[in-house]
């Protein structure tokens, strides 16, 4: 099995300053880190080319990659893909934007778009609002062809959105727009709430190309390994299909606390690659 690129994404331990977050990263092991913008300031599209030049500098500095973004469009408040007021689409198409630009500029290859709250069926506006959602993701995968990215459209469970719920629907979603930027994923908590094996799930898609990132956290929120998912099948499956896409941990309960949840984590998968490598 190669090595697999692991991630942190920062919400984790976001009480550490960003440089704190970058020392800590590389110090138990991994790759590098998924940023969420909110964690980067009050309003991540307002960053200007030197401020994120900085974030850049400091993460070089501590030897750890910036390997992309996730958690798009909780800052500022108000954003919302699937709005049906005009105002509030328009601007959330041009935030899209000016993180494809941020990611860019930190270095990043992708953004992952999750984002329940940005992303709500309005009530009675059912296909108007996925009329807006499908001309956010053709705005931003035309930025991101342009910056060189990937949009990686998340689906999430369905208590958290109506929107995206399965990696069929997401594929569905990609080739009404038909953008080379767009790509796929499989959350593991997400299908795992959705009463989907993840396993039988990462084994069905990867074969086709549409899986690019995987989100490694539990069917209890926690860290992979503090709940039932069966992480050992799941990294066998990623190695059998020769998977090299990216990959990054993300839990929503964290179990003792941020950095210990983060530790716990890398060392549990890492533990388990091992084995998969020695053929356990």
């Amino acid at each position: 099995m190669t090595h697999l690129k692991i991630n942190l994404c920062t919400e984790v331990v976001r009480e550490l300053d960003f440089r704190g977050q970058c020392a800590f990263a590389r110090a138990v092991g991994y790759d590098g880190l998924e940023v969420a913008p909110f964690t980067l300031a009050a309003d991540p599209t307002t960053l200007s080319d030197r401020e994120i030049a900085e974030f850049r500098r400091i993460a070089e500095g501590e030897g750890i990659a910036i390997a992309g973004l996730h958690w798009l469009l909780a800052a500022p408040a108000g954003l919302s893909i699937t709005s049906p007021d005009p105002v509030v689409s328009r601007t959330t198409r041009e935030a899209g934007r000016r993180l494809v630009d941020l990611c860019a500029g930190l270095g990043g290859a992708y953004l992952v778009h999750g984002s329940p709250g940005q992303r709500q069926i309005e009530p009675g506006h059912e296909k108007e609002s996925r009329d807006q959602a499908l001309a956010y993701f053709a705005s931003v995968a035309e930025a991101a062809v342009a910056a060189g990215m990937r949009y990686v459209v998340e689906p999430l469970a369905r208590v958290d959105t109506g929107l995206v719920n399965t990696v069929d629907e997401a594929v569905d979603l990609i080739a009404c727009i038909g953008s080379p930027a767009l790509a796929t994923m499989v959350d593991c908590y997400a299908a795992s709430a959705n009463d989907e094996d993840v396993p039988a799930l990462l084994d069905r898609w990867l074969p086709t190309g549409a899986i690019f990132h995987v989100h490694f956290n539990d069917d209890d929120k926690r860290g992979p390994g503090q709940g039932g998912i069966d992480f050992a099948a799941i990294l066998k499956v990623l190695e059998s299909n020769g998977y090299a896409g990216a990959a990054a941990v993300e839990p929503f309960v964290y179990v003792p606390d941020g950095p210990g949840s983060a530790a716990r984590a890398i060392g549990y998968l890492r533990g388990l690659e091992a084995a998969v490598r020695a053929g356990a």
